[in-house]
């Protein structure tokens, strides 16, 4: 399955297997979005699989809004190893 991307304001839904093959709808998607808005929320209810490229690039979607003092949230129970990366990074 591919990655889908819908969006409605500031609210982003997710859908599919997000990997280093489709990284590129994800940074199209995304690029430059904290010039447009102040806060962003992104579900990944419907991801079904993540690879590290993918984990990656929500991490650095996230200190991206940490720099420009932006809000971003990530919902849903998509993916584990997200939640593990975000675990350990704030566990520190």
């Amino acid at each position: 399955m591919e990655l889908e991307i819908t969006s409605y304001n500031n609210f982003f839904k997710m859908k599919g297997i997000l990997n280093k093959r489709n990284l590129n709808v994800f940074k199209s998607e995304f690029n430059n979005v904290f010039e447009k808005v102040n806060a962003l929320t992104i579900s990944i209810e419907n991801i079904e699989w993540m690879d590290k490229y993918g984990v990656t690039a929500l991490a650095e979607l996230h200190y991206e809004a940490l720099s420009k003092n932006k809000k971003m949230s990530i919902i849903g129970l998509g993916c584990k190893d997200l939640y593990e990366h975000f675990k350990s990074d704030f566990a520190a």
